[in-house]
């Protein structure tokens, strides 16, 4: 089942889900002045599609980006969006490139903002390839036009029906030899692999990184902390658990971390049945817990946030969105809110 839906839900409770923000609800959210407004931001990780009755090309992109942050740059992470039509499968995924290299080069004309639109790619590839995926690799690489940095090959999977994955097909894909060979050539390419997977893989990640120091891993979304479905009752356990995972998972030099993407997952609240979208100050709080863990476990260096817009927009603006995590940072020092807010993101994907 996809988890995308055309229409906003009716009940509310749906998380993992991804429908059509509410222009009228989003409008309902306190306006607030923007928190430290001069502090460069690279959105490590944002969406770029055209799904019915919810297109977020790059005028919708620029209007979030016109609300007041100083965003210098964006990173572009695959969404399977305008994937060739025909030619050999495997080899479609490269239309994405493709097209993300179209937006950033219109965006990089500089009549929509002074906003480098993706500046850097990260795309799809069929890791099951094995050494066979070593081609694929080498056109994305052509496609990106200088901007391709990487794969995401999200294995998030979870037994229970209520959790909807990604592309996700069943427990442990991460130890087949096919994935790994694979992996062994994004490295040799210096393509990071942008991970995905929920609280419950995160050995899984661990042992990827161990086994292959020479390959940059970023680990998307905190690490997937669930709170819905059989985890809705178990949030202690799911923290306990997360944290147990991660703290390993820091041990390891090649990771680093997105501080993001927590809104359908963690389901800290219930975006459909509020009856307007919480503050930069609720929203901190809500999230806070994980994402300064992540920065106390990880340190500011290996740390960078991310919007997942326009996945985010299903629950709050994209200035309130930055505000909150400007006061969940609120504690760092100047060089440690530069490293989370730009710096990380320019050194992982070689941005300069």
């Amino acid at each position: 089942m996809s988890i995308f839906m055309n229409e906003r839900p009716k009940t509310p409770g749906q998380f993992g889900r991804i429908f059509p923000p509410d222009a009228q609800w989003l409008q309902k959210q306190p306006v607030e002045a923007i928190l430290d407004p001069d502090l460069a931001i690279v959105d490590t990780h944002h969406h770029l599609w055209d799904i019915p009755n919810n297109r977020y090309l790059l005028d919708e992109f620029v209007a979030d980006l016109r609300t007041g942050h100083k965003v210098v740059a964006t990173v572009f992470v695959e969404c399977h969006a305008g994937y060739r039509s025909d030619g050999p499968v495997e080899m479609r995924p490269v239309g994405e490139t493709e097209f993300a290299a179209a937006m950033a080069a219109t965006s990089e004309k500089g009549s929509l903002g002074p906003t480098h639109v993706a500046r850097g790619i990260v795309g799809f590839a069929d890791l099951t390839l094995g050494e066979r995926v070593a081609p694929v690799l080498e056109a994305h690489i052509a496609a990106g036009g200088g901007r391709f940095r990487g794969i995401r090959y999200a294995t998030n999977w979870d037994a229970s029906d209520a959790i909807q994955s990604h592309t996700g097909t069943g427990p442990r894909a991460l130890q087949r030899p096919d994935v790994r060979a694979a992996l062994g050539r994004m490295a040799s390419l210096d393509l990071a692999w942008d991970a995905w997977v929920f609280h419950t893989q995160l050995p899984d990640v661990i042992d990827v990184a161990q086994a292959f120091p020479g390959l940059s891993i970023v680990m998307g979304h905190a690490g997937g902390p669930l709170g819905y479905g059989p985890y809705l009752n178990e949030r202690d356990e799911v923290y306990a658990s997360w944290k147990r995972s991660m703290t390993e998972l820091a041990k390891q030099p090649n990771v680093v971390v997105k501080l993001g993407g927590m809104l359908m997952r963690l389901a800290a609240f219930d975006y459909l049945a509020l009856p307007a979208p919480p503050s930069s100050t609720e929203l901190a709080a809500h999230w806070a817990p994980y994402m300064q863990t992540c920065i106390e476990l990880f340190g500011a260096d290996r740390c960078m946030f991310e919007s997942n817009f326009p996945v985010e927009k299903m629950g709050t603006g994209y200035a309130t969105l930055w505000n909150a995590f400007k006061r969940i940072a609120e504690g760092a020092t100047p060089s440690e809110k530069q490293a989370l807010f730009n710096g990380t993101a320019r050194r992982v994907y070689r941005l300069d």
